[in-house]
C-alpha cells in the first residue's frame, strides 16, 4: 500500500481509501491529490484578513480554498469546508491559470496576490505549487495560511515560491497537538523554514482557546522562541468564539487576550490582538 508523504500522518492507504485530510486518494501506487484545482471558496480579501498586518498593507488578495485539512481542531473556523471531503461541499474546478487570470484581472480593485487559506492549503500542496509557480510569472505575489503541518519535503518546495504567511501555531505543547491530531515538531519546522526563507514576510497566529492555548507559560514559551528566529515576526493573539464542537464554551475573555499579550511583548516588538471588538 503506498503511502502519503505530504504530512507526518504518513498515511498508509489502499487503492481508493482516502487519508486523514480527506484530500488525498490512493491510487494502485501512489497517494495523488484528489482536491486538485477543486475550489470551495473564493473571494477577494484585504491582506490584512489573513490576517497579514505587516507587509503590503492596504491592498487586496483573491483568497481562496478547497476542502480537507491535516488537523482535527475542535474550534475550527471553516469546518464547512476543511472538515469536509469531495462528496459533503460543492466546488468547482479551475485551472491554476484561471485563478491567476482572474488576480490578474482584479489589479483595479488593488489585487497583488493569490492567497491560499480556508481550508488547509497544504493537503493540496501541488496546486499551490502550480498556481504559485504561475503567480510568480505573472509578477503576482503568493500568501501562504496554513497550520503548517506537513512534510519537510512539502515545505522546501513551497518556501521559495511564498512571498508572505502566516501559520498558525496553535498551541506550544506536543500534548495539545497530539489532542488536535497534529504534529508539534513539524509546525516549528515549517515555522523555521519560512523564517529564514529569503523574500518570505512570516507572521504567526495563536487562537486563544480556553483550556488549551491561553496559559501564560506556553504564551511566553512561544513568544521567546519565535523571538529567538527573529524577533520581528508579528505575532498575533486572536480570540475564541464559540466554533465547531466547542460551541458551549465562552469567548476568550478580552481582559485574558492583553494579559498575554503583554506576557509576549516582553520579547516581540509586534504583538496583535485579533478579534476583539
Amino acid at each position: 500500500m503506498p503511502i502519503c508523504a505530504t504530512c507526518p500522518h504518513a498515511c498508509r492507504l489502499a487503492s481508493g481509501q482516502v487519508g486523514l485530510c480527506r484530500a488525498r486518494r490512493a491510487t494502485d501506487d501512489a497517494v495523488v491529490c484528489e482536491s486538485y484545482g477543486r475550489i470551495t471558496s473564493l473571494a477577494l480579501d484585504p491582506i490584512e484578513k489573513k490576517p497579514i498586518a505587516r507587509w503590503r498593507a492596504g491592498t487586496t488578495v483573491l483568497s481562496l480554498g478547497s476542502y480537507g485539512c491535516s488537523m482535527r481542531c475542535p474550534f475550527c473556523q471553516n469546518a464547512s469546508i476543511a472538515a469536509a471531503g469531495a462528496d459533503d461541499v460543492l466546488w468547482r474546478e479551475m485551472r491554476p491559470a484561471e485563478v491567476v487570470e482572474q488576480a490578474l484581472g482584479l489589479a483595479g480593485r488593488g489585487c497583488i496576490g493569490i492567497a491560499y487559506t480556508y481550508n488547509e492549503p497544504l493537503a493540496g500542496w501541488e496546486f499551490v505549487r502550480d498556481t504559485a509557480l504561475l503567480a510568480r510569472d505573472a509578477g503576482l505575489s503568493n500568501v501562504l495560511v496554513s497550520n503548517g503541518m506537513a512534510s519537510s519535503g512539502v515545505i522546501a518546495e513551497l518556501a521559495p515560491l511564498i512571498d508572505a504567511a502566516n501559520i498558525d501555531l496553535k498551541c506550544f505543547t506536543e500534548s495539545g497537538y497530539r489532542m488536535l491530531a497534529g504534529d508539534f515538531a513539524a509546525v516549528r519546522h515549517t515555522i523555521e523554514a519560512l523564517a529564514v526563507e529569503p523574500g518570505c514576510h512570516l507572521e504567526v497566529t495563536t487562537l486563544v482557546v480556553p483550556g488549551l492555548s491561553d496559559d501564560e507559560a506556553q504564551v511566553e514559551a512561544a513568544a521567546r522562541w519565535l523571538a529567538s528566529l527573529d524577533p520581528q515576526i508579528p505575532y498575533h493573539l486572536t480570540r475564541f468564539f464559540p466554533m465547531h464542537r466547542m460551541r458551549d464554551v465562552p469567548p476568550t475573555p478580552i481582559a485574558t487576550l492583553r494579559r498575554l499579550a503583554a506576557i509576549a511583548s516582553r520579547h516581540l516588538p509586534a504583538v496583535l490582538l485579533g478579534n476583539v471588538r
